[in-house]
């Protein structure tokens, strides 16, 4: 499946059908004013929330859910817990660096620690339920801006954006999921992006063209986000990577040049991500993208 940004995003060093860079537009996508994302596959959560029992874990094992912890860790590990495409690669020769586009969204340390204060639970920045649809006619009226999933949930960040999990896709999909899906991307005018979580353990599946047409045929802006990084070793790590990019160069349109490898158990990518969340939704100007 595709992922789409907004159309503002999008273009950033893509093809010449991506748009150019520029303020975000209006776009269509699982991003809900101030945003929406929908988590295709697995819950969203895991890209935003740790367990407390893995804070429990070993240095080896932390999720580092804190990036001041991330920040007094050697240069190294650190580079791979919050860019973990600059590790994959040193393993490439100079020739074919330039497969992966690393720099096409690049925030500075400064920029990422700022971002995080947008995903911090406070008083005053209160994470929430709001509420579930099981279409999009079942879906709550909200004020504007603003594993197995049966139903879409609302949730909404602060005062930021409101991010909805999507049900998934293919044979374990919801009986309404063309009523549910379908006519929420085509009709939620309040959308700003969709985020594709791909396995990055099996690459692209034939389920995942699924989501990538329904992507390309509404003309959504959307993002590729590969999970389960923490489960390959660095060689099918990287060849993965490098086959989903090339993919994603050659067959789409509306993707985001620029893939996001991310791990719920080790944290590694999830702070870069959230970055980028808080730029296109507006919350966080950065001189990264």
């Amino acid at each position: 499946m595709r992922l789409q940004f907004p159309s503002g995003v999008a273009g950033a060093g893509s093809r010449t059908r991506r748009p150019e860079p520029g303020p975000v537009a209006q776009p269509r996508g699982f991003l809900e004013k101030k945003m929406a994302i929908p988590r295709l596959r697995h819950a969203v959560r895991t890209l935003f929330e740790v367990p407390a029992a893995l804070r429990r874990l070993s240095r080896a094992c932390s999720t580092f859910h804190a990036f001041t912890d991330v920040l007094r860790l050697p240069k190294r590990q650190m580079t791979k817990l919050v860019f973990p495409l600059r590790e994959l690669e040193r393993q490439l020769t100079p020739d074919s660096r330039l497969d992966l586009h690393v720099k096409i969204f690049d925030p500075s340390l400064e920029d990422i620690s700022k971002a995080e204060a947008v995903f911090t639970a406070t008083s005053r920045n209160r994470i929430s339920y709001l509420s579930s649809a099981v279409r999009l006619d079942h879906a709550p009226a909200l004020p504007s801006p603003e594993g197995h999933t049966k139903k879409m949930n609302f949730f909404k960040v602060g005062k930021y954006f409101t991010l909805v999990d999507m049900p998934g896709y293919g044979y374990r999909a919801p009986e309404d999921f063309v009523d549910m899906v379908e006519t929420y991307l085509k009709e939620r005018r309040n959308l700003m992006r969709t985020f594709l979580l791909v396995d990055s353990v099996v690459g692209i599946q034939k389920t995942d063209g699924i989501a990538i047409e329904m992507c390309e045929e509404f003309a959504l802006p959307y993002v590729m986000v590969l999970t389960k990084i923490d489960k390959s070793s660095k060689g099918h790590l990287l060849k993965q990577v490098l086959q989903i990019q090339k993919f994603v160069d050659r067959e789409t349109q509306g993707c985001f040049p620029q893939l996001f490898p991310v791990s719920s158990v080790t944290y590694s990518g999830i702070h870069l991500l959230r970055c980028f969340i808080a730029n296109i939704t507006g919350n966080l100007k950065t001189d990264g993208l």
